[in-house]
Parts: C-alpha cells; structure tokens; sequence
C-alpha cells in the first residue's frame, strides 16, 4: 500500500511540473544557474537599456563591451573604478550593471587641470542627472594627474581604462597612473586595459603622438607599477586596421579628422586596432612561518 502511494505521488509531481511551467509567462526569465550565467543576464540587459542613444549602441560592433567586461572578470557586486570615462560611453553600462549590488566610480582629472576635463566631467554629471534611476548610485572622483589618488588603498575590485593610456603616454604621467592603479585595487583585484595599438616592434617616440601604443610599453608601465599580466585578448583586434594615417587614431572613426576627404574609405575601416589587458595585482605574500 506504501509503495503504490509513493508511486501515486510520485507521478502526481510529475505531471504538475509542465503545468506549472505552463502557468509562467512566455517572457519569464530562467533563473541563472551560475554567477557567470547571472552576469551574462545582467550585461545583456543594461546594454540593451533604453537610456543608451542610438549612436553609442552602434559602436557596440568595434568595442565589444560584453565579451570586454567579461573578459576583465566585472560582475554586479564589485567596487569599479573607471578611469576618465569622458562622455560615458561605458559608464552608461558600468554604473547600471553595478547600481544596486555594487559601486561604480568614475575617476575624472581635476576639473582645473585642462578644459578638456572640464567638458567631459560636465557631460558626465549632465549624464548622471538625467537618469536618476540608472545612475543615481554612481560616484565621480576628482585626480590630480601628476599624483594621482583614486581612493582608499585597497579598496576596488577592478580598475578599468578604455582609450586613455596614449594620453597620459604623450603627456608623461603613465607611470604615476600605474601606480595609482595599483595602489587603489584590493590584493588579487584587476586592472583592464583596452587601447589603440601599435605595429609590433615599434618605438613609442616613434608612434605615441598617433594614438597608437606598442603592446610591450603599456606591459611595461603595469609590471613596473606591480602587476602581473594575467591574459590578452583579441577581442577589441581590427586586422584591417595598418595603423598608418595622416592623422594618426583619430583619421578613422568616431573622431574622422580628415571630414569627408577619404571618409568612405575610413569608415570601411573601422575603429583602431586595440589591445585588450588583463593585469592582476598579486596577493599579499603569507607570512614567514605561517600554516601552508
């Protein structure tokens, strides 16, 4: 009698399981069964967000932001610091994905240190203000390039940086920022590094004023700062990119410095060629004669 009871219930269980699956609606979403399941869910959804304007959406075929953020170990929970976001063209992903489990902080140069800052930090807050849902949780740090600090020792999980390192390559604080970086992140955190690259061999007095930089520099600037270099990726690559134009990155699109001449040829280019780093800042040493 037991037996044929559980038998009983067991395919009662059974059959009410499609019911109940039935009963879900058609858009319902499938919980994630891992917390890389849940932040692939995540990416998707704040890079389809409504509040990013068509013409960034359509730079999503060059920079590649989810298989980028992925690549870089970002999930919702972390502290992120993202290094002179400009006009915010990741932080309109950053600061959503990180809202309500984490905390996005966008690390822009002192607004008296060049009125370039000035106009990017502007557009930041602008930004920011408009959409109070998305981006009420976000912060901005102000730096002094020359001795940069971007929060307490230890105290972020990622630091991320897009386009920016050729800058600082041009303007002599590229090590002072390395250090920043390093100095910022939690023992085993992550710097990313995604920017325009150069020929392989070439000489950075010889291509820093175009934007593009030799892989072998920005490896140096991180493992002189103290990183280890823990993975490359081809994801941001262009191979049909020579690095070679009249006005260096910024010939090819968005920027098109030389207008409509050879615009057509340009744009079937694309955006640069880009590196994309992965650094880690080691954990701290055991100490002598502790427990293996």
């Amino acid at each position: 009698m037991k037996i044929l009871l559980l038998s009983a219930l067991c395919t009662a269980a059974l059959l009410a399981g499609p019911a109940r699956a039935q009963d879900q609606p058609a858009d319902a979403l499938v919980p994630p069964t891992s917390a890389s399941d849940y932040t692939a869910a995540q990416l998707d959804q704040v890079i389809a967000g409504d509040w990013r304007p068509a013409a960034h959406r359509a730079r999503d075929t060059y920079r590649h932001p989810k298989a980028t953020l992925e690549f870089f170990g970002v999930r919702p929970d972390q502290t992120l610091i993202e290094i002179t976001p400009s006009g915010g063209w990741y932080a309109e992903i950053l600061a959503p994905l990180l809202r309500d489990n984490g905390h996005y902080v966008a690390a822009e140069t002192r607004p008296d240190s060049n009125a370039e800052a000035r106009s990017d930090d502007s557009a930041l807050r602008k930004l920011f203000a408009a959409r109070p849902a998305q981006f009420d949780h976000a912060a901005i740090v102000a730096f002094d390039p020359k001795a940069p600090v971007l929060g307490a020792p230890g105290s972020a999980d990622r630091v991320l940086t897009f386009r920016n390192v050729h800058n600082w390559a041009m303007a002599g604080t590229a090590p002072a920022m390395f250090k920043a970086f390093f100095a910022v992140l939690k023992p085993g955190g992550v710097l990313g590094v995604v920017d325009h690259r150069a020929d392989e061999g070439a000489a950075l007095e010889e291509v820093k004023d175009s934007g593009y930089l030799p892989v072998g520099y920005v490896v140096k600037l991180a493992t002189d700062a103290g990183f280890v270099l823990d993975g490359q990726s081809e994801i941001n690559a262009n191979p049909k990119d020579d690095h070679d134009h009249p006005k260096g990155v910024w010939t090819l699109p968005p920027t098109l410095a030389l207008g409509e001449q050879d615009k057509a040829k340009y744009l079937a280019i694309g955006e640069s060629d880009r590196m994309t780093l992965r650094f880690v800042k080691p954990e701290a040493p055991a100490h002598a004669g502790s427990a293996p």
